[in-house]
């Protein structure tokens, strides 16, 4: 059950804030949000505040902000419909009634002759009961359908993601992997100020109660000046000879108070895969400073990016294969055995699958954000914009095969974990 409470707490982080991002950006440039969603499929709950619909949805595999524009608008007013019309305080069309048009008393039945709901915002035709007298209604800003008695905001083309300019879009776009890396350093500073960022000076930091270092008669915060006569400069140092010697007697001179001390230590041996390597029961020495945990957040931030794209670097040319990759399963499967391991370690997981996160979505795939930046880049060299329908046909099948990747993938995560 608590591997189920930091899966869903873990997922629900990543994708709130990935899509927040784009929710943030979005509202900036003035792009109507219809929804903030995290998860697919099936509504499980829901509310609206403002303009916007908050939903969760069944399916944990991603979310969506849904912008006007970006898809065809779905409901049409053309020649010919009979419509109900309800009017705000200043007589403009507040409520475009569709159908039902029984259940509202109040409203104005006319015959539609002409409709203009994004740039002129207007709807010119004939009340019922009035076949010759052609009259022009001013439409709201801010005005809606009512179809099965719910209100869909209708969106006037300046309030579509395609009316504003390709910084702002792009900025829609790009907010979203971008607050990935920012939940990510975050979380990494975060853990830097509580428990304390690396240091790389040899100092020892914590002693675990049962390691060789204790009962040599090591103690916190002793400076170590060389081992075995090996001088030493750094933290690193001190790992490299600790772990190249299991087993064998070591001469630790250190400083303590201002003496110098010297002591023997018996690394214990600790098979590590195929390797032998020596462990006296050390960490490494920290420090709990605002600047030395921003600093450790930056660093380790850049580090896991760096891993994660030379891993995609090998995927890409074979020495990676994709039964290596894992989906939900394996990230599930994942999860559990770290959070076995304590919080420190589950929140270094979540910082690393935020990154992860970001970086796959700035893949130029199609229905990836990556794949809408690069149409815009396009749309900014050509200096206009590709046709709609075929960028949607495109970002379709893009979807489509990511779907078949996801199926491929987690089929690998039930044969490797059940099977």
């Amino acid at each position: 059950m608590n591997t189920i409470i930091a899966f869903i707490l873990i997922f629900g982080a990543l994708v709130f804030f990935h899509e927040l991002g784009h929710l943030i950006f979005a509202k900036r440039a003035g792009i109507l949000c219809r929804e903030f969603a995290i998860g697919f499929g099936p509504k499980v709950f829901s509310f609206k505040r403002d303009e916007t619909v908050y939903t969760i949805r069944l399916l944990p595999i991603g979310g969506f902000v849904r912008m006007a524009g970006e898809d065809p608008e779905m409901i049409e007013v053309k020649p010919g419909y009979h419509i109900g019309l309800l009017f705000n305080k200043s007589n403009e069309v507040e409520k475009i009634i569709l159908n039902h048009k029984d259940q509202y008393p109040d409203a104005r039945i006319i015959e539609v002759e002409e409709a203009d709901l994004e740039q002129g915002m207007f709807i010119t035709g004939y009340e019922q009961g009035d076949d010759e007298t052609l009259r022009r209604y001013t439409v709201s800003e801010k005005s809606y359908f009512i179809v099965d008695k719910e209100e869909v905001q209708i969106a006037p083309y300046n309030r579509q993601f395609a009316s504003k300019t390709i910084g702002q879009r792009t900025m829609a776009i790009f907010a979203g992997p971008l607050m990935n890396f920012i939940l990510a350093f975050v979380v990494l500073f975060s853990l830097g100020f509580i428990q304390g960022a690396p240091i790389n000076d040899p100092v020892l930091g914590e002693l675990t109660e049962d390691g060789a270092a204790k009962d040599a008669g090591l103690l916190k915060d002793d400076i170590v000046k060389s081992i075995d006569g090996q001088s030493v400069d750094e933290w690193t140092d001190v790992v490299t000879i600790v772990r190249a010697n299991p087993e064998k007697e070591l001469s630790f001179v250190i400083e303590r108070n201002g003496e110098t001390v010297q002591l023997e230590v018996i690394p214990e041996a600790r098979e590590v895969g195929e390797e032998t390597i020596g462990l006296i029961g050390v960490y490494s020495p920290v420090e709990k400073t605002f600047f030395a945990s921003l600093k450790f957040g930056v660093v380790e931030t850049y580090q896991w990016t760096k891993e994660i794209i030379i891993s995609l670097g090998k995927l890409i040319t074979g020495q990676f294969s994709i039964e290596m990759l894992s989906g939900p399963v394996g990230i599930y499967d994942m999860t559990d055995k770290i959070a076995q391991t304590g919080i420190t370690n589950l929140l270094n997981w979540t910082a690393l699958l935020s990154i992860n996160l970001g970086i796959m979505n700035l893949l130029p795939i199609p229905a990836l954000d990556g794949g809408r930046l690069m149409f815009l880049a396009i749309e900014a060299v050509r200096g206009k914009p590709i046709d709609r329908q075929k960028e949607g046909i495109v970002h379709f099948i893009g979807f489509a095969l990511l779907m078949l990747l996801m199926l491929v993938v987690t089929w690998n995560d039930i044969q490797r974990f059940f099977f």
